[in-house]
């Protein structure tokens, strides 16, 4: 007897067309004499279980097994084995391949193909270049009774040679399922479905229909069953909280509408009220020494640049557009330099007019609008110069900014270039310091001519404020960067109105009896 083994079989065979075929095969070789005459045919089926070390196992007892396990000697087994059929995946039949090839027993790779044959029903039986079986077959349910008896019932077919969309055929309404399911289908996964928000991650070392279901990364999304993988939200969108879907993200400004835009828009428009009042207030009692004793021209300039401070807060508030980008940090930086110019001036006027005073000194001509206007205007001509320059070179410009935050999108004004941006703030600062020490100096001057004293609080509280300004500018994002900003903008300016004007408001409003000719006069002897 000439043995044959074929390696695939299981307790449900996922091909058991292919044993049926090859045991149909070999009975009907055997029936017709004039194939092999005088040789009868037979054959051992093992299962390998897809498992190559089970493979190696069988192969050796196919050759070998007796009742004692003997490798390389077989002293009771009478039938020879002439050639082997590998199993269906390659690396089962390099298992066999490697030990049949000792014993010079051929390996069949291709026993399948191109084979056609009739069943005893009288239906023809052929199989494709691949080995698949090209015959058509019914789909059967196996139905349990109580009394431990089946009956089987044709709920399908498949045939693959037949018309296009009749090739499956399934009546799932004739199927019985078995009363553990507590459903109608079986599910064909080891786990649940995962939802969506989920994604499936395949357990080591098992099939791909058994895994675990994985909640979908910070940023990631999924809206399907069972998706294989999360997947991310477009850049204006950004995940919900169960992570299956997208939502729009909102547009992150210093708005008007919101309460810190609200407050500051308020306190804004209270300091520019503030500053008109007290601009009414010098022009009204412009005629006063108080007031005449003061450099009429600067204060106007002044009392101007600081109202023009309070308005262009306005410019931060709001969603930024390519104008307001572009003029917002120019007239706030050209603005602030011409009120600390005015300050400057101011004080050099004040050391100037005492110093006018000394006989043989020959300051008297220095005296007047050609010292300050020509202080304030080189300062302003300077900052003004920087600010084309920042124009030109690289100009600031609206930006979305979609990365900085999850579910916002920050709209802003991208300063074009930041070495320019501190340029400007660098420049004011300067002129700041210098204002700060003069004034500091200048301190213990006659009070007829005197407001060195008033002018040196108030610049150290804007020096104060815009030292603070810088960590507090680059430690933020979004509105309340510009937040900051417009704070540091609106009480730097508040504070040097507040220092240099509010005490003499007070004299000309509340102490008419210390606004007269003789109280200033006597002041001024008392310090000669």
């Amino acid at each position: 007897m000439i043995n044959f083994v074929g390696f695939h079989c299981s307790v449900i065979p996922k091909n058991y067309q292919h044993i049926l075929a090859f045991a149909f095969a070999i009975h009907h070789v055997n029936e017709n004499a004039q194939l092999l005459p005088n040789i009868t045919l037979g054959y051992k089926i093992y299962d390998n279980s897809f498992n190559p070390r089970r493979t190696c196992r069988n192969t050796l007892d196919l050759l070998f097994m007796s009742e004692v396990f003997s490798p390389n000697y077989n002293c009771v087994k009478t039938k020879k084995v002439v050639a082997a059929i590998g199993g269906l995946t390659s690396e089962n039949s390099m298992q066999m391949a490697n030990i049949v090839s000792i014993y010079n027993i051929p390996q069949l790779h291709s026993f399948l193909r191109n084979i056609r044959f009739n069943n005893n029903a009288g239906e023809e039986i052929f199989f494709s270049k691949k080995g698949d079986l090209e015959a058509g077959y019914d789909i059967i349910n196996f139905v349990r009774f109580p009394n431990e008896s089946f009956q089987t019932i044709r709920v399908g077919s498949v045939n693959p040679v037949g018309p296009v969309g009749q090739r499956f055929v399934l009546n799932s309404s004739a199927i019985k399922w078995n009363e553990k399911f507590d459903q109608n289908t079986p599910k064909s996964t080891c786990v649940e479905s995962c939802h969506p928000g989920e994604s499936m991650s395949v357990q080591l070392g098992k099939q791909a229909c058994c895994y675990d279901c994985v909640t979908c990364p910070y940023g990631r999304i999924s809206i399907q069953m069972d998706a294989r993988e999360c997947q991310e939200c477009p850049k204006d969108k950004y995940p919900n909280k169960n992570q299956d879907s997208c939502i729009p993200k909102a547009l992150s400004y210093l708005s008007y509408e919101e309460p810190l835009g609200s407050l500051l828009t308020c306190l804004a428009l209270f300091l520019s009220m503030i500053t008109v009042v007290v601009m009414g207030t010098f022009i009204q009692y412009r005629h006063t020494p108080m007031v005449k004793a003061n450099n009429w021209s600067i204060t106007c300039a002044l009392l101007s640049s600081l109202l023009l401070c309070f308005l262009c807060s306005f410019f931060f508030i709001g969603q930024p557009e390519t104008l307001t980008c572009l003029l917002r940090q120019m007239v706030f930086g050209i603005v602030f330099c011409v009120s600390v110019a005015c300050v400057l001036a101011k004080t050099i006027t004040v050391i100037v007019a005492f110093m006018a005073t000394r006989p043989g000194l020959g300051m008297r001509r220095w005296v007047g609008k050609r010292l300050a206007g020509s202080v304030i205007m080189l300062s302003s001509l300077i900052q003004a110069g920087i600010c084309v320059v920042w124009l030109i070179t690289s100009p600031p410009f609206p930006e979305f900014d979609m990365h900085s935050e999850t579910d916002k999108i920050l709209v802003q004004c991208n300063e074009g270039s930041d070495l320019m941006f501190y340029l400007v703030l660098g420049y004011m600062g300067l002129l700041a310091i210098i204002s700060f020490t003069v004034a500091f100096f200048a301190r213990k001057l006659p009070d007829t001519f005197n407001e060195a004293k008033l002018i040196t609080f108030s610049m150290l509280m804007f020096c104060s404020v815009w030292v603070s300004f810088l960590p507090a500018y680059l430690s933020t994002k979004g509105k309340y960067m510009v937040a900051v900003e417009v704070f540091s903008i609106l009480a730097s300016s508040s504070g040097l109105l507040g220092c240099i004007f509010l005490p003499k408001c007070y004299i000309v409003i509340l102490r008419p009896d210390l606004n007269n000719k003789k109280q200033i006069v006597g002041k001024k002897m008392r310090y000669r």
